[in-house]
């Protein structure tokens, strides 16, 4: 061997290949357990009308409960968001998963309202650790199995695991509600043996993360708007809150207004209807990946623009074609105009800084997510679900208007 080169051994490349298979292999495991972890988040969407049924729960108290889950989002993602960081993606992805596994099991003892408030509040928590631990751990896994490869393959597998993953859910508990016993406990025994293989995968899984030895004195996860270009971030956070307000009414209120409003109480068309927003949304940001960020953003409003007049419609004209299309052109908008504010908050904030602007933008979607739910909730209490629906269509329009002048004076700024 001459001096200043290296001779890899047929050894040390046989170990070198097989560290890229297992980082391969273990690639797909945890995108598997990241679908699965989202899937059972949104399991209870179809089964909201038969809470109601059985228990007499009024629209009020389901988006509460669908309220205690984005409240669990939050505060993990405040405070164990980050962690992965220094104590590895492993443990905190296999703690996420075990939250999960409580929340199925507590489905699965009760339906009492408190236990559904915890058990929605658990699963809240075990997504908001999930969530980056899964995606950084995926990046990662993925920079290692094909270190020369474009990430084109880590964005839309992570897309597809998260966005889509939250689709699958109420398609699969619709499903099993409408044809199989006992619809309020099959699915949450079907997603407790699924998240039971999740968690041994995992196991299974190369750690990326080296552990130090010196680890950093914990903090929360800082939250921070101040980026220097205000109109931007603010045009951005006004996206996310506007993009997470239609995840939120789908996951929450949308199969109670097809099964009551419009009449068509099949659970297996209530978890399709959701499916069908989220799977649009994933497929949606995918295929606009090459666009420029300001022509998702035109993108993104439009379509949910058009999509939310579209859904106020077939509530009023009592049309479910016309809501089930107003809601996949919202979903459509809803995921493009998310993906073009992450990419522009991403893109203004300094490196140092980076996930503590993403931070911010996360918490205020995720109160988008809960909050319109819960107003739409309250409204009931006094009008119908289309004359609630319609205030929040108002409402969201206007944001979606904010938004577009935001970002027209931002841009103008730079």
């Amino acid at each position: 061997m001459s001096h200043g080169t290296l001779t890899l051994t047929p050894q040390t490349q046989t170990s070198d290949a097989t560290s890229a298979r297992r980082h391969g292999i273990g690639f797909w495991v945890v995108a598997a357990a990241f679908l699965t972890a989202m899937a059972f988040s949104t399991v209870p969407s179809p089964l909201y009308p038969l809470y109601q049924l059985r228990d007499g729960f009024s629209t009020f108290m389901v988006t509460i409960v669908f309220a205690a889950y984005a409240v669990g989002v939050i505060v993990s993602l405040i405070l164990a968001g980050h962690v992965s960081d220094w104590v590895g993606r492993k443990k905190v992805l296999i703690a996420a998963l075990l939250l999960e596994l409580v929340a199925a099991v507590m489905f699965l003892s009760g339906t009492a309202l408190p236990l559904l408030l915890v058990a929605r509040l658990i699963t809240g928590l075990g997504v908001g650790a999930l969530t980056a631990t899964a995606t950084a751990y995926l990046h990662e896994l993925h920079s290692t199995h094909r270190p020369t490869a474009s990430g084109q393959r880590f964005e839309k597998v992570s897309t597809a695991a998260n966005i889509g993953g939250l689709g699958v859910g109420p398609l699969v508990s619709g499903f099993l509600a409408q044809f199989v016993a006992a619809p309020l406990h099959t699915s949450y025994a079907v997603f407790a043996v699924l998240l039971v293989i999740a968690v041994v995968g995992v196991t299974l899984v190369p750690e990326t993360v080296a552990e130090s030895t010196a680890r950093p004195a914990y903090r929360p996860q800082r939250i921070s708007a101040d980026h220097g270009e205000r109109a931007g971030y603010f045009a951005a956070a006004a996206a996310g809150f506007a993009s997470f307000a239609v995840f939120g009414v789908f996951t929450s209120v949308a199969p109670g207004f097809v099964a009551g409003t419009l009449d068509h109480p099949s659970r297996l068309l209530s978890g399709a209807t959701v499916f069908a927003v989220f799977g649009t949304a994933a497929v949606a940001q995918t295929l606009t990946s090459r666009m420029s960020g300001s022509t998702k953003l035109a993108l993104g409003i439009a379509a949910e623009a058009l999509g939310l007049i579209a859904l106020v419609t077939g509530m009023y004209t009592l049309s479910l074609p016309t809501f089930l299309i107003g809601g996949v052109i919202a979903g459509i908008g809803a995921g493009v105009l998310f993906k073009a504010a992450v990419g522009a908050v991403a893109g203004m904030a300094a490196p140092a800084e980076r996930s503590a602007a993403l931070a911010g933008l996360f918490l205020i979607s995720y109160l988008g997510l809960g909050i319109p739910a819960v107003g739409i909730g309250i409204a009931t209490l006094s009008m119908s679900a289309t004359t609630a629906m319609t205030g929040l269509a108002a409402i969201v329009l206007i944001l979606l208007t904010g938004v577009t002048l935001l970002a027209r004076r931002a841009s103008a700024t730079r």
